[in-house]
């Protein structure tokens, strides 16, 4: 693979790529953070200052080449610029999820070796506080949000502003010194250390250069053709390899800018505000945003909902073509109403969720329904899907416009290759490629292969027109006691599609049958029950009722529907089923951080359970343990329901 291009002024580090944007678009705005109601804005030239000072600060506190910086926090500027600060020092910046808890951060700050912390407020404050202890290692709490944190007496923290307060001096002092540590940089330099979700075992640093990111987002705004007048909301967490991507490596690459909500219970209507023209989304918060539409158009008045369900008719019939610039295929008559449709629905309908100026909007992570992937593509938005992991950069396939298919995630992108290796699993050589893992040289050997392929771990096969198609994790795909082929991620994610099931765990490695686990979605099914007349205490409650059983039966039911018309699968239908009287979470270790099911903690955690499914049992008693977010633990009891599911005939090969 070929070295990217470093650029007009020799920008092949994100701290040069900065100071780049500085000179030929300083006056543009970089980034922009929503604060008590108010969007305040910095440009590129102002980014640029209070990057050095951050940098010039972290090295008078002592910070070196080679260090670790530990970012804790919601997306906000100052977490950003510490990023870039730490690079520029030749730093390495360790973002950490900001809704784990203590104990859990604990690995990762002893695993990355973290000396130095920036954190957003008095919550991660108290958080690193607490594990100090057990962490000798870390030195300095660096804090933006400075709100009950005045009279803190530990000597270990202090403001973002007196960081500053003290880098301005430092560099002062030192003139040249900033210059220096920037030139000192290489391309093969690590420039971020991202930890994995820790799904089968403890997490591992996936240790980027500036060279694979930068190469992943050069890539990524070529395929898409993104440039500096692009607008993203950067709202999901900032451990994640794909908001690192597109609100980091993209926004310096490209020179465009950056949105930060002033907070998660603000982000639908920071995005209306803002009117992104480019953005990313897990299946989930497409699919929550589409359940509030349908429950807002079920209250609306009988009229509206009459025009609504029209055009969407319409939308349903010719939407995609229109969206994949085939409108020739479609009768004038349907292009006129197609027309009136945007007026009055289509129109409104993305500026109320805040995607009028979507260009290009982005899932990944997890299968998305087709329902749910033709609604938004038939609106005009111009939803695709991509595909690849924290070791890639995310960087392997995206759906190209004007062909994208459903069940495919997209061709390779520029640079990629791809092969399918004897036992299913995909195999790649990307640009976007880890360096290493941290300290685990025995991981990095066991990911890629002596000739230099990545092993993603994922099942899937390219389609004749070279669009790849994920089955399941490679190492999930089993067989039931007969040879029948099961592939339960595969299940689980069509059981999902269904705006009523939030997860699903499917059993049935070994076994003489498929049962499944279900975690019911309480919006969608609470507001389900209450236009029934349905009373319920809670989720506890709800989720045991008859009435809840036979909405999920319907939909487990149809699932099998599904499974009967693909003969490798026809046989792993799902033959019993149960919903858990309690939420799968990550603070309960059920789930990671980037909400993937922990299939083998799940099973010994409620073995008793799994046992009851394939026992044959109609019922159960179980006490499950729900732990808060302040460390407090509960125990909620229930009597377990377990149902008998319908299974369809196979279908017939033609002759």
């Amino acid at each position: 693979m070929s070295q990217p291009d470093a650029g007009p002024t020799g920008a092949d580090t994100f701290p040069r790529l900065l100071l780049h944007h500085a000179e030929v678009r300083g006056g543009r705005t970089a980034i922009r953070e929503k604060d008590l109601g108010i969007w305040l804005s910095w440009t590129w030239s102002q980014v640029a200052d209070e990057v050095r000072a951050a940098a010039c600060g972290l090295a008078a506190l002592g910070f070196r080449r080679g260090m670790t910086l530990g970012i804790v926090g919601d997306n906000r500027p100052r977490l950003y610029w510490s990023m870039m600060a730490a690079q520029a020092l030749g730093g390495i910046p360790v973002p950490l999820y900001q809704d784990a808890p203590a104990q859990e951060m604990r690995f990762v700050l002893d695993n990355a070796e973290i000396a130095f912390a920036v954190v957003e407020d008095q919550e991660q404050v108290d958080k690193l506080l607490e594990i100090l202890p057990d962490a000798p290692r870390l030195s300095k709490i660096i804090f933006d949000d400075p709100r009950g944190l005045r009279n803190y007496p530990n000597p270990e923290i202090l403001s973002f502003e007196k960081l500053q307060e003290l880098g301005r001096r430092f560099d002062a002092e030192n003139p040249g010194f900033f210059q220096r540590e920037l030139e000192l940089g290489r391309p093969d330099d690590i420039s971020v250390m991202l930890y994995t979700s820790g799904t089968t075992g403890s997490p591992k640093g996936v240790c980027h250069t500036h060279h694979s990111l930068m190469s992943a987002a050069k890539g990524d705004i070529a395929f898409d053709g993104f440039d500096e007048h692009d607008e993203v909301l950067s709202y999901l967490p900032m451990a994640w390899v794909g908001d690192h991507l597109f609100s980091h490596a993209q926004a310096l690459v490209a020179g465009f800018c950056v949105n930060c909500p002033e907070s998660s219970e603000t982000v639908m209507t920071d995005l209306r505000e803002i009117g992104p023209t480019y953005y990313f989304a897990p299946p989930r918060v497409f699919e929550n945003l589409l359940t509030q539409v349908m429950i807002r158009m079920d209250d609306a008045a009988a009229p509206k909902r009459r025009l609504f369900h029209y055009f969407m008719g319409v939308a349903k019939r010719h939407g995609a073509k229109i969206m994949d610039g085939r409108a020739s295929e479609v009768p004038l008559s349907g292009r006129l109403l197609y027309a009136l449709g945007t007026l009055l629905v289509y129109g409104p309908l993305r500026n109320v969720l805040g995607m009028s100026r979507i260009r290009v909007a982005y899932t990944g992570g997890a299968a998305i329904g087709p329902d749910l992937f033709e609604f938004y593509r038939s609106i005009g938005i111009n939803l695709k899907q991509l595909y690849g992991q924290t070791e890639t950069g995310v960087y392997v396939c995206k759906q190209p416009s004007g062909n994208v298919k459903l069940d495919t995630v997209g061709t390779p992108l520029p640079g990629v290759e791809i092969r399918i290796a004897d036992n299913g699993e995909i195999q790649v050589k990307t640009p976007g490629m880890l360096k290493e893992y941290y300290k685990r040289p025995d991981a990095t050997a066991e990911s890629i292969t002596p000739d230099g392929w990545f092993m993603t771990g994922d099942a899937g096969f390219l389609d004749p027109e070279g669009q790849l198609k994920i089955i399941d994790r490679a190492k999930d795909v089993g067989k039931l006691a007969d040879g029948t082929l099961f592939a339960p991620q595969y299940i689980e994610n069509k059981l999902k599609f269904f705006p009523h099931v939030k997860e699903a765990v499917a059993f049935g490695q070994g076994r003489d049958q498929v049962c499944v686990f279900i975690n019911i979605d309480l919006v969608s099914v609470g507001n389900w029950a209450e236009k029934r007349g349905l009373a319920y205490t809670g989720y506890v409650d709800l989720s045991q009722k008859p009435e809840v059983y036979a909405l999920i039966q319907e939909c487990v039911e149809k699932v099998n529907a599904d499974l009967a018309a693909d003969p490798h699968l026809s046989g792993s239908q799902i033959r019993r089923f149960l919903v858990l009287p309690k939420e799968l979470d990550a603070d309960d270790g059920e789930l990671t951080r980037t909400r993937k099911v922990r299939r083998g903690f799940i099973a010994e955690r409620y073995s008793v359970l799994v046992d009851s499914l394939f026992d044959g049992r109609t019922h159960q008693e179980i006490d499950a343990q729900v732990k808060f977010e302040d460390g407090r633990t509960s125990t909620i009891r229930a009597d377990v329901q377990i149902r008998d599911a319908a299974v369809t005939a196979p279908a017939r090969k033609a002759a």
